[in-house]
């Protein structure tokens, strides 16, 4: 089954919450929580999401090697020019539950240009 979201105009915040909860089935009323559903979502237009506030300039992501200094820091606009794509599934990865299942759902999140 598919389910198609057109990303024009819309907070990135809204759209991940609307995919992450088409991935695990919650629209379905055949849901069941021990389940894995073969829902594939596809996302259209990223690139027109837009962004409120300041988040583009004040929202940060780190990463650490494990090394002294080692620890490398860029703002959403960056990541967002990089790979928009990358920055989404990212933010719907952490609203999935944290259990084995979390990396077989992701797998059904698609994207078309």
């Amino acid at each position: 089954m598919k389910y198609q979201i057109d990303a024009t105009n819309q907070a990135l915040g809204r759209i991940a919450t609307q995919v992450a909860t088409a991935l695990r089935g919650k629209h379905l009323p055949s849901y069941s929580p021990e389940k894995l559903s073969n829902v594939e979502v596809v996302i259209s237009n990223l690139k027109l999401a837009k962004f409120t506030g300041k988040k583009l300039e004040q929202k940060t992501y780190f990463h650490y090697s494990g090394y002294h200094g080692g620890i490398r820091a860029r703002n959403l606009g960056e990541e967002w020019d990089k790979n928009p794509q990358e920055v989404l599934r990212h933010i719907v990865y952490r609203m999935l539950p944290k259990n084995k299942t979390r990396d077989k759902i992701i797998q059904n999140l698609k994207f078309s240009n």
